[in-house]
């Protein structure tokens, strides 16, 4: 098709930040034709600043009207695979924000109606085209460090105040987002790890603390230990109470070592392996000769833009998805085994006993202070959680 019509589901703050690129015409090959939200002030917004896209209170509104071939799905977390699979059960191509959900059950019924559909299904982790990272994921798959030993992320630069978990009934409650800072503010970087390494979880053990430095129901500072397929091991650190925040990665390989903090990225390049320097040194004290090596990176950080161009070009001339919809379940995945594992205070395996994990969300929305304001998960097509 020439032109792909896109509409915009949930019209909260990430919604009308894709609205508005959408409306000055920085996607190639697309244009806004609609929006929806159940909220008169999101609606009244959209009818305000572009006369003529068309705005509905539901989602059935929109997809009788046929006004879209594609829709971007930005409302809560729990909404995601409903509205996903509402909009692929009636033919529209699919962007939906992270995370991809809040459970692997939902994700995986998600995916499987993408499959089955035939639509164009991607996810917003726009850090994928963060070229930073980007060069990262070059140097690893194309052997520069070997065989990866430890990574480890830490990332406390997602500081947020009281008043902003206090700007909504559904922030930081089990109801409402069904999770905090792994699930709300760190999900692009869980998503790197595994996407930057290759890497594959096979245990963990996690301790989140909830409402340790905010008055929330869930986790505001987390601290996992990873252990990976062949031996690698893995530490993620966040916080939402750190300032100021540190965001470094390192990643360590039999070749060296890389490590990414800000846009920075050096490549320490061990000019030979540390497993034959180990076999084959004789003088005692030593250790392999390391060479600092500055890896020059072009270009701009990873922005909403570049997932929705490449998304828009993948249903225009079939290009090849940078973050494919069906690899968000990845993400969602080593959440739930970190918030399981502080739960049952243990190791928890991957893949993840899903009936385990789901009953003990349940009895947590049921006590959600959402939960009692409303009734259940909250699932109105509303603002985004970021």
């Amino acid at each position: 098709m020439e032109t792909v019509r896109i509409g915009v589901i949930g019209v909260g703050n990430i919604g009308r930040h894709h609205a508005q690129y959408l409306a000055e015409g920085r996607i190639r090959g697309a244009e806004l034709t609609a929006a929806c939200d159940a909220d008169p002030a999101a609606r009244a917004w959209v009818a305000a600043r572009y006369p003529g896209v068309a705005v509905f209170e539901s989602m059935e509104g929109l997809w009788a009207s046929g006004r879209c071939d594609a829709v971007i799905v930005a409302v809560p977390h729990y909404g995601h695979p409903p509205a996903v699979m509402a909009a692929l059960a009636h033919g529209l191509h699919v962007l939906v924000e992270k995370p991809a959900g809040v459970t692997t059950q939902a994700v995986k019924a998600m995916n499987a109606a993408a499959r089955a559909s035939g639509r164009v299904f991607a996810i917003m982790y726009n850090q994928r085209a963060n070229p930073v990272y980007q060069k990262v994921r070059d140097l690893v798959t194309a052997g520069e460090l070997g065989p990866l030993r430890r990574t480890q992320w830490v990332v406390t630069t997602w500081y947020r105040s009281q008043s902003y978990y206090d700007s909504g009934q559904w922030r930081a409650t089990w109801a409402g987002e069904g999770g905090g800072v792994l699930l709300n503010q760190a999900p692009h970087q869980l998503d790197l790890w595994l996407w930057v390494t290759g890497l594959r979880p096979q245990r963990v053990r996690a301790f989140c603390h909830f409402g340790k430095y905010h008055a929330i129901e869930v986790e505001d500072e987390v601290t996992a230990y990873v252990e990976f397929a062949g031996g690698a091991t893995g530490v993620f650190i966040t916080s939402t109470a750190e300032a100021p925040g540190t965001n470094r990665l390192e990643i360590v390989g039999d070749r060296g070592k890389v490590e990414v903090e800000g846009n920075r990225l050096v490549f320490w390049r061990l000019r030979m392996s540390e497993r034959e320097f180990n076999r084959t040194y004789r003088g005692g004290f030593g250790a392999p000769e390391a060479w600092e090596c500055r890896i020059p990176v072009a270009g701009s950080e990873g922005r909403h833009e570049a997932i929705t161009q490449n998304w828009v070009d993948a249903i225009r001339t079939g290009a090849p998805l940078l973050a494919p919809g069906d690899e968000g379940l990845a993400m969602v995945e080593l959440a739930n085994a970190m918030l399981l594992s502080t739960w049952q205070d243990g190791w928890v395996t991957v893949p993840v006993d899903e009936a385990a994990y789901e009953a003990a969300l349940q009895a947590r929305i049921q006590a959600s202070q959402a939960a009692k304001a409303g009734s259940g998960r909250v699932l109105d097509v509303g603002a985004s959680f970021e």
